[in-house]
């Protein structure tokens, strides 16, 4: 497993992703100095505002899916998917080791970038923790989702953008039934208690906020566990 997570973050770092991402997390870390000093009439509303939309709402979900459909999704598409799955290692293993490694590069580019920014509002510790608890708790949610889509469909960076935009941001805020669908929901709730925010419409409560995330990355590491043992690898 320490080899396949060596090679898989090897792959995932390329260039593109690296800048392209780290330039996304700057421009969030600006604009949260931005915010900490504004004339904003209610600045911690305006912090929180921030990290639930631009960290929670883009960063996290957006560096998750880059990293975490190519964990799986790279090797897919070039045709060196089948060097790993011949190897003699048990298909869970190979698995684990793609979300770790999607989580080991995720996190220092979503999560920390986020609860810097938390941080540069100058709004308390409170709103740096729940930023930084609520956005772990998406990363690993999102990470998993996207390494199985990543498996199994072509174009996953597309299909995932789908789902983040709209079904995250748009479709979710329709009703209950849709938000407890939507990851989103769940980090903006736990942000918003850690925070001692307002919680957003839908909310969800805190320990639903962390087991219903948990649990869908748990499910969907069995998920891709079976599809790896079933998939026409070439």
């Amino acid at each position: 497993m320490a080899s396949l997570f060596r090679l898989i973050v090897r792959t995932q770092m390329t260039r593109g992703r690296v800048v392209a991402l780290a330039a996304v997390a700057a421009i969030g870390i600006l604009i949260g100095f931005a915010v900490g000093r504004s004339d904003i009439a209610d600045p911690a509303r305006a912090a929180y505002g921030f990290v639930a939309s631009y960290g929670l709402g883009l960063l996290v979900p957006i560096t998750a899916l880059v990293f975490g459909s190519a964990a799986l999704g790279d090797p897919a598409e070039d045709a060196t998917l089948v060097y790993l799955w011949l190897r003699p290692v048990a298909r869970w293993k190979i698995v684990v080791a793609s979300e770790l490694a999607a989580l080991a590069v995720a996190v220092p580019f979503g999560v920390v970038p986020t609860a810097v920014a938390a941080a540069a509002t100058g709004q308390g510790a409170d709103l740096v923790l729940g930023a930084t608890l609520a956005s772990l708790v998406a990363v690993a949610a999102y990470s998993t989702l996207f390494l199985g889509l990543g498996l199994l469909v072509r174009r996953a960076l597309a299909w995932g953008l789908v789902y983040v935009l709209i079904w995250e941001g748009f479709v979710a805020r329709s009703g209950t039934a849709a938000a407890r669908l939507s990851i989103l929901v769940y980090a903006r709730s736990l942000l918003a208690h850690v925070a001692h925010a307002a919680p957003p419409r839908l909310a969800a409560a805190v320990p639903t906020s962390v087991i219903t995330p948990l649990a869908v990355a748990a499910v969907a590491l069995v998920l891709t566990t079976s599809a790896l043992r079933r998939v026409d690898v070439k």
